[in-house]
């Protein structure tokens, strides 16, 4: 979370050169009055460059670049995405204004999607799989990527944590047919708002590119008032700001992730020895992007006065166990789509029994010396206070 944690004098800069050559803040056209300065289509190109990818796109946010992914690949009504119980609720939302259905597969000790349960999903009216690096541990991708060959699907990576993170030699984001990324406020590298989409083939690319802009196809041969179209679509631009911020924040990505990396360490350090707590399992062969230390205590109670002591301490906690509503697929009784399905389903049941005895502690670039010690100082006093 501490892309606005190292935002500075770099990200000033950027934001400079685009008013001093003319202060045009639209992606597009305004050609003579820029004067060569076009930050956006910048930042797609450092980007692809980065993450060794074919084809970028900027768009407004996370969430956009998954409904960009889903129109792209023609996904719409009648159609079922299968997910993870596990996200923010925008997964979900990207797949219901496709038009579309999402169904959603329990998650296990990795906190993301559970590969063993995904084929029971599979209906003849399944199009695709979103898988989510859920806080920065990657998916069990290899396992996933397999099934997604066996029954022809296509594979999203909701990398919106994982930025930065790998499995094998592969960059999250990079393994499935696309990646989309989130630079909100609160990840891994910021904009403010703003999101990319990773795409491996040149036609999807042209899709999600037009119809990200209305359906504008940036027809070199015409003027862009003239411009040919042959699709509607939206619009989900990302302005020339955004794209200043995110080429400095950028050249952060991997001193970022190594102090995240380096600071989770320091944290687990200092209390993988005590006996009441399991440790978030991490898939072989993947690099974490370090998001938050989560580990699992005897239960919900001891979850909640965790909190309570931890905070107590100075010390926040993410996502869990305070705000898991947002980010489980059984608590969205305000979507249709979802409450038919929340009924009943055992894998409801599963992951609300997994994720309401995890404790998540956010991790910064920046830490104080003490905050180690107060972790556990404050996790002794919940287990004998629980005792």
């Amino acid at each position: 979370m501490p892309g606005y944690e190292v935002i500075g004098n770099e990200e000033l800069a950027q934001i400079k050169e685009i008013f001093d050559s003319g202060g045009i803040l639209f992606r597009h056209g305004f050609d003579e009055q820029r004067r060569g300065c076009y930050k956006v289509k910048q930042f797609e190109t450092e980007f692809c460059r980065f993450f060794k990818a074919n084809h970028s796109l900027a768009v407004t946010s996370g969430t956009a670049a998954l409904r960009v992914a889903l129109a792209a690949l023609g996904i719409g009504a009648g159609d079922e995405v299968i997910t993870q119980t596990f996200t923010f609720v925008a997964t979900a939302e990207a797949i219901i204004e496709a038009n579309a259905t999402p169904v959603f597969a329990d998650i296990n000790n990795t906190l993301n999607i559970d590969p063993k349960l995904i084929e029971s999903r599979i209906t003849k009216k399944t199009k695709a799989i979103i898988v989510v690096h859920m806080l920065g541990v990657p998916c069990e991708i290899d396992k996933i990527k397999s099934i997604c060959k066996k029954y022809n699907l296509f594979l999203i990576e909701d990398t919106a944590w994982g930025c930065g993170g790998r499995f094998g030699d592969e960059y999250l984001g990079t393994i499935g047919d696309i990646g989309t990324f989130s630079f909100d406020f609160a990840k891994t590298i910021t904009t403010g708002e703003g999101g990319m989409l990773l795409i491996k083939e040149k036609n999807i690319f042209n899709l999600a590119s037009a119809w990200h802009d209305h359906g504008h196809e940036n027809n070199p041969s015409f003027p862009r008032w003239e411009d040919t179209r042959s699709s509607s679509g939206f619009n989900f631009r990302m302005m020339e700001l955004q794209g200043a911020v995110g080429l400095a924040q950028l050249k952060k990505l991997n001193s970022i992730v190594e102090l995240q990396r380096k600071n989770k360490a320091l944290l687990w350090e200092n209390i993988n020895d005590l006996e009441f707590i399991e440790p978030r399992e991490i898939p072989k062969n993947s690099y974490e992007t370090a998001d938050a230390l989560i580990f699992f205590v005897p239960n919900k109670t001891f979850a909640l006065e965790c909190r309570k002591n931890l905070t107590q301490n100075g010390i926040g906690t993410k996502i869990l166990p305070e705000a898991y509503t947002w980010h489980f697929a059984g608590s969205w009784t305000h979507l249709d789509k979802v409450t038919k399905q929340s009924l009943c389903t055992e894998t409801f049941i599963k992951s609300h029994n997994l994720l309401s005895k995890a404790v998540s502690i956010p991790i910064s670039t920046k830490i104080n010396k003490e905050i180690p010690i107060l972790l556990r100082k404050s996790l002794i006093k919940t287990f004998q206070e629980y005792k």
